[in-house]
């Protein structure tokens, strides 16, 4: 390779650990052509959104009323602008109606709120763990279009991108169940366009004071509205009730409007009932269950009668599915696994599932899914916690996290992460796993049940279950590099960690410090990573784990190829290749071949690079394996093109077959990644049309993943191509923009390079700032001893004398 050639001088570094995202798509929006005469424009007026969130459950059937409470809310919250509220509380006691009233209010005004409807259960007053404002704020960033690759791990850091990007739109945040202030304040957005309502049992003074907010107090319904609930959800099923013992059913609801739903429900599926003798038995219903609430007095005693009355007319067996749901992990479930708590057959549970939500005990949130309100999981667990003993509450949480960790395996297996999965012999298998043919339907089944599986993980260590609770945490690793945030990453690895050995098993204690590390090379923290895996590769020497020891090995020389360090890389990836080869492992072989051979080439030693990328090909075609083989043809074209000139039409060839293979999978993050490394290709072989062209679609990728190293890049490249079309007034602002991000993330080396960029393009325009550009990037090089950047200092020293 020719150092001085610019173009030859920045190949983007390959995903070497295995470890990378792959998210699917389309590839539709390709721009083919064969000149350019004007230019390529990238036009970008704000935050590009695939998606409006639109997280509002739906609205509330049978309604009535409120209409003075919707005026309130109204004239408190309008019109948009800074002289109206931003914030609105929705106070008052449990089952008044909050969470209806927020929902019709927010359904009625979507139409002010073009830009989205976030929505957030807090449960604040749930049995379980209540939602911190950190989890809220992952789940709003992400619905926000934004990858959890990007998502900050510091609370404070999150919030301000929150508010960042709802700037300049209108949002409507809908949170729901705040249990306090601390809850509720980093989800306030600053934008004047943006509207907050909280619902809550408690006052929170401290938003009234500090925070601006109005307050909108619901008290229960008067008895002519409660009685006009109660006749709305009846009407369609009984024929016309004595309007005095409709008002006394009111009054035993103490008006409530869970309650009257509750009561109103049962009275509708006993048309042929008197409701004179519904009304007896809700009267007699003693008071059988320890205080449910934090509540004293008429409401909660309502609460409590209208749940016992209920509950006690349900079948034996539905009963006690009733019961048993209130040990479940999470307050959402599927019909599956509410089957292997009762252990009953998913037939039987759809049947037992149906029945209790025909008495309004559990609501049906989608197709075989279904969730609690939190006074009745409460209820649900209290009755389990009197009626059935302790080995048959353990016997049934042991049913359900068995069930969550088994299909958990299958779904990692079916989604072939080099992770490796530990078998899960914590638990016996349930009857029936289901099984997932592809790559998708296992990261799809982790998508729904996150939040399941990391309230399992939890249940598992404070029973005691710790070999369930590491095994369980470990085999959520599949999807960390896909959806999971560094936070949840963090809490998880962090319970494997202390579950481990509290179990006194190394090797799991290995593993979750494996996945440590890993974590910190995805916040860039590569000094720590490298310091975590090293101690892991010693520990797992100790032990004598040879597979483990490999995998160490090999992520060690790819922290090594991140850091530039090739001499360490290739030392560590050599020993990587002779353990796989000792072990007989061909899929860790391919692997280490493509990261040496991608070693070999930092290290200028193009001729081994190239066999070794061409042997890792070969056998990853041997094996099938598509994602290996498009890291291998990426990693062979950037060892032909930098080898000598002849070879790289050769190299144009290998890097389109994996761009053709990236867009045969459907995907778009691996398709960005080789589209940087053709357009590279395709300035050393002249074509500077067609590299812009590959940019800009690189760019528009990139920016949609939220991969801004990746999108400085394809920036900065669309500026080389420029320049090799000899227009440098037109490359100036590509690398300006590269420059930018690449200063705001702290990715030395790239700023280096398109500062130096930078400085070309502006050498004639202006040779006072090309020459800053040029001591900055000469600055920046230092430290680094490789070829290449040894290359880019010297002739820059040269420049600069």
């Amino acid at each position: 390779m020719n150092p001085m050639n610019r173009n030859a001088d920045k190949a983007v570094p390959v995903p070497m650990d295995g470890t990378r995202s792959e998210l699917s798509g389309t590839a539709s929006d390709v721009v083919q052509a064969r000149d350019v005469s004007g230019g390529v424009h990238f036009h970008r007026s704000g935050p590009e959104r695939r998606d409006v969130p639109r997280q509002l459950l739906g609205d509330v059937r049978g309604f009535v009323n409120r209409a003075a409470e919707l005026g309130r809310l109204d004239t408190a919250l309008f019109p948009l602008g800074p002289e109206a509220a931003h914030l609105t509380v929705i106070v008052g006691t449990a089952g008044v109606g909050k969470t209806a009233l927020a929902l019709r209010w927010a359904h009625r005004t979507q139409d002010q709120f073009p830009d989205g409807q976030l929505y957030v259960n807090l449960r604040g007053y749930d049995p379980g763990t209540p939602i911190t404002a950190e989890q809220a704020l992952d789940r709003f960033i992400r619905a926000l279009d934004v990858p959890p690759s990007r998502i900050p791990a510091d609370l404070e850091a999150k919030a301000s991108l929150y508010r960042s990007l709802l700037a300049n739109r209108r949002v409507l945040v809908v949170l729901d169940n705040a249990e306090s202030v601390s809850q509720v304040r980093p989800l306030i957005p600053g934008a004047d366009g943006c509207r907050v309502v909280v619902t809550s049992r408690s006052r929170l003074a401290g938003l009234m004071a500090r925070d601006g907010a109005q307050r909108v107090t619901l008290e229960v319904l008067p008895e002519s509205e409660s009685v006009e609930l109660i006749t709305a959800i009846t009407a369609d099923y009984r024929g016309e009730d004595d309007p005095a013992d409709v008002a006394e059913l009111a009054r035993l609801c103490a008006c409530l409007p869970l309650a009257l739903r509750i009561a109103a429900e049962r009275a509708a599926t006993r048309p042929w009932m008197p409701l004179a003798q519904l009304i007896q038995d809700l009267r007699d219903e003693s008071g059988l269950w320890d205080a449910l609430t934090a509540e004293d007095g008429e409401e909660a005693d309502g609460v409590r009668a209208v749940f016992a009355w209920s509950y006690r007319a349900l079948p034996v067996d539905a009963a006690r599915m009733f019961r048993l749901l209130g040990l479940h992990p999470g307050p959402e479930f599927s019909v599956q696994a509410a089957a292997e708590l009762a252990g009953v057959t998913v037939l039987d549970a759809r049947r037992l599932l149906d029945s209790i939500c025909g008495v309004h005990l559990i609501e049906q949130t989608g197709p075989d899914r279904y969730e609690f309100h939190d006074l009745l999981r409460a209820y649900a667990t209290n009755a389990a916690h009197h009626q059935d003993s302790l080995e048959e509450q353990y016997a049934a949480l042991s049913r359900v996290l068995a069930w969550y960790l088994h299909v958990a395996h299958a779904a990692g297996t079916a989604m072939r992460t080099p992770v490796r999965l530990l078998p899960p012999t914590a638990l016996p298998a349930p009857s029936a796993v289901p099984t997932f043919p592809a790559y998708l339907d296992g990261a799809r089944w982790y998508e729904v049940e996150w939040s399941n599986l990391l309230a399992a993980v939890q249940a598992a260590e404070k029973s005691g279950l710790h070999r369930v609770s590491w095994q369980l945490a470990l085999m959520l690793r599949p999807y960390f590099t896909r959806e999971a945030t560094i936070a949840d990453r963090l809490q998880v690895i962090e319970t494997a960690t202390s579950a481990a050995r509290r179990d006194g098993d190394r090797l799991a204690e290995a593993e979750a410090l494996f996945a440590l590390g890993t974590a910190y090379s995805a916040q860039h923290r590569l000094d720590d990573a490298v310091r975590v895996h090293r101690d892991v590769l010693a520990l797992r020497r100790e032990i004598g784990d040879s597979e483990g020891e490999l995998l160490s090995v090999n992520m060690l020389g790819v922290l090594f190829l991140m850091q530039r360090r090739f001499p360490e890389a290739v030392e560590q990836l050599e020993s990587a290749l002779a353990l796989s080869r000792d072990r007989d492992d061909p899929e860790r072989e391919a692997t280490a071949l493509f990261n040496l051979a991608d070693a070999y080439c930092g290290s200028g030693r193009y001729p081994e690079a190239i066999e070794t990328a061409s042997r890792s090909l070969a056998l990853s075609r041997e094996l099938g394996d598509q994602r290996r083989e498009l890291v291998a043809l990426v990693v062979l074209a950037r060892a032909q093109a930098d080898s000598a000139e002849s070879r790289r039409g050769e190299a144009l060839e290998s890097a389109e077959k994996a761009l053709e293979l990236a867009r045969t999978r459907n995907e778009d993050r691996n398709e960005g990644w080789v589209l940087l490394e053709y357009a590279r290709i395709q300035r050393l072989n002249g074509l500077f049309n067609d590299a812009l062209i590959s940019c800009q679609r690189a760019t528009t990728l990139h920016r949609a993943l939220e991969s801004p190293v990746r999108e400085a890049v394809a920036l900065d490249g669309t500026g080389e191509a420029y320049q090799g079309l000899g227009r440098a007034a037109d490359a100036v602002p590509f690398h300006r923009r590269a420059v930018a991000i690449l200063r705001d993330l702290g990715d030395r080396w790239q700023l280096a390079v398109a500062l130096d960029n930078l400085g070309a393009a502006l050498a004639e325009e202006d040779a006072v700032e090309a020459r800053a550009c040029r001591q900055e990037a000469y600055d920046l090089f230092e430290g680094y001893a490789d070829p290449l950047t040894q290359a880019y200092s010297a002739r820059l020293a040269g420049l600069l004398d």
